[in-house]
């Protein structure tokens, strides 16, 4: 279930090909180019957009789209955060944390006993982020084997019988 309203912030679940979410992926991908000059961000891959499998969260404010965050099956039981951002206006609001959990407890209702994240070394927030969340260090996995900028983290969930 995802968390009642907080602070004037909803959070709801939509379809990545909406426009505010396509709005929000637009503006992730243009701070991780500012970020990681050379290096392609790990977006989604178009055949998950309508994986019904993934979750696609939307955080708003006001009514307006201000933040987002994803969740794909990477193993059975085991889930990967994608695609998690907050327009700068709205950092350090407790806005990345509201979405996180909502994506966790969205995890447990489908019986995910894992989540694991993907971030950039150049991302000490998102770091401080996971971390303060009960993240652990884990090494690189999938796609991020080899990528000298990959910092990867895992959580175990208590699954909701």
């Amino acid at each position: 279930m995802i968390p009642p309203e907080k602070d004037g912030i909803v959070i709801a679940a939509v379809s990545p090909s909406v426009d505010d979410a396509v709005r929000l992926m637009r503006e992730l991908d243009d701070e991780l180019r500012g970020r990681y000059p050379g290096f392609t961000p790990h977006g989604l891959e178009a055949w998950e957009l309508t994986d019904p499998r993934l979750v696609f969260l939307v955080a708003r404010a006001g009514g307006r789209a201000i933040a987002c965050a994803a969740m794909r099956e990477i193993e059975p039981r085991v889930g990967e955060v994608k695609r998690m951002f907050v327009e700068d206006e709205w950092r350090g609001r407790g806005v990345a944390r509201q979405i996180l959990a909502a994506i966790e407890s969205t995890a447990r209702e489908r019986g995910y006993a894992m989540l694991r994240i993907e971030t950039g070394r150049r991302q000490p927030e998102a770091i401080k982020l996971y971390r303060s969340a009960g993240y652990a260090d884990i090494p690189v996995f999938g796609d991020y084997v080899g990528n000298p900028m990959s910092v990867c983290f895992e959580k175990r969930l208590s699954v909701v019988r």
